[in-house]
């Protein structure tokens, strides 16, 4: 076997793990299956309420250093997907998958809820 047939294969394999990798990894978007616009966002996520008085960075990962997607209003309702332990924020180690516009996260500590989101899977 030539080495341009085994070095083509072996891309071949690595995008396909690599796309193996983020289809594991990101949420399915389309995934609720009930109901449509607001009701179907209501059926599978719970609803917080952004305590931060100056705003909330919400990123791109569940770490105070991944970047920014935007900063959330003080008062603001999100909708959250899921929940999962990361880095502490003020004592709290609890990171919500948040589902508005964008998929991101944002730190429980900041987040107030009536509800228990479920745990990611």
């Amino acid at each position: 076997m030539s080495l341009r047939i085994l070095l083509m294969r072996f891309g071949i394999a690595a995008a396909g793990g690599a796309l193996l990798a983020l289809a594991v990894t990101t949420p399915a978007i389309g995934d609720d299956r009930e109901g449509s616009g607001q009701d179907k966002r209501a059926a599978a996520a719970v609803v917080g309420k952004v305590t931060a008085r100056s705003g909330l960075a919400l990123r791109t990962a569940p770490l105070r250093g991944a970047s920014v997607v935007r900063v959330a209003p003080y008062g603001e309702f999100v909708w959250i997907h899921c929940k999962i332990r990361s880095q502490s924020v003020d004592g709290n180690s609890t990171w919500y998958l948040l589902k508005n516009d964008t998929w991101s996260w944002g730190p429980a500590r900041y987040i107030s809820t009536s509800e228990t989101p479920r745990w990611c899977r």
